[in-house]
């Protein structure tokens, strides 16, 4: 196991240091987490990727880990979010790439490689499906999706989460994925709020009084070929979400199922996740 905190630099985006992995040689491949993650979930992928022939990089991004973690909901919304990302890869000199997510990071995935499928060789979501996929419109997915309205509410779901030795929060995440590391990194102060603020800048109105977003460029169709994959433990998300994504596809779709792992596939199945990243990567 790569131990990444050994290989990290930092990266200043308009005054803004971000942590990432930059190891390997090839063809570059940058890996963007999800909630309540860092770079630290890719420890299982680096190591593997590099040895197949890859430049690896893999942020912390904003709100997570050892990244800027401001408290205002503004800095989460998709252009900065988006901009965090470009910027990174501009700092690194990178021009063209591959892109794997996970969680918000495959969210985040989609909305880049529709917006700027210029950039973006081929594009690799685990978890979670295409935003416009029927699969989200389910009664079963939008009882699955309960904490997203709970973690909208300011104030009352840090409160909430972190009662009773972070009760709710071991509750709500069964004890899974990186257990340990995310009650330290949360428990910092303004951490939970910030990675928070992802859900509350995706999912609610501009404020009044915010000033207009930036436009990105976008689209609902997808031109660049994806892998998507999905894990049959997922507590959080069902298949459907991710399977029917196929239909904002223009390019090549394929869809794989990992069984017996959580929805952190990369830390319970990290061999098997491994071989299909690699597989579709190299083409």
């Amino acid at each position: 196991m790569m131990d990444v905190n050994a290989v990290t630099k930092n990266i200043e985006i308009k005054g803004e240091r971000f942590p990432l992995i930059d190891v390997g040689a090839g063809p570059v491949v940058l890996l963007l987490h999800g909630f309540p993650d860092s770079r630290f979930v890719w420890r299982h992928q680096v190591p593997a990727l590099a040895a197949a022939g890859f430049r690896v990089i893999a942020p912390d991004l904003r709100g997570f880990g050892d990244a800027p973690r401001p408290t205002d909901v503004r800095p989460y919304r998709r252009p900065f979010i988006v901009a965090d990302v470009l910027g990174i890869l501009d700092a690194l000199g990178v021009k063209r790439s591959h892109l794997v997510g996970h969680d918000w990071g495959a969210n985040l995935t989609w909305r880049l490689a529709g917006s700027y499928p210029e950039k973006f060789d081929r594009v690799i979501v685990l978890s979670v499906g295409a935003p416009t996929s029927p699969g989200w419109d389910t009664i079963e997915q939008r009882e699955k999706s309960w904490y997203f309205d709970f973690f909208l509410k300011v104030g009352l779901a840090e409160k909430t989460l972190q009662a009773d030795n972070w009760k709710l929060f071991r509750e709500w995440s069964r004890g899974q994925g990186d257990q340990d590391r995310y009650l330290r990194d949360l428990d910092r102060p303004g951490a939970l709020t910030a990675a928070l603020n992802w859900y509350r800048a995706a999912l609610t109105p501009l404020a009044p009084g915010e000033d207009p977003l930036p436009r990105l460029p976008s689209s609902d169709r997808i031109r660049t070929p994806v892998l998507g994959v999905w894990s049959d433990g997922d507590l959080f998300l069902l298949e459907p979400q991710m399977a029917l994504s196929a239909g904002v596809m223009e390019a090549r779709w394929r869809y794989e199922r990992i069984t017996g792992a959580s929805h952190w596939m990369m830390l319970d199945k990290p061999e098997e996740l491994n071989r299909l990243l690699i597989d579709f990567l190299k083409g």
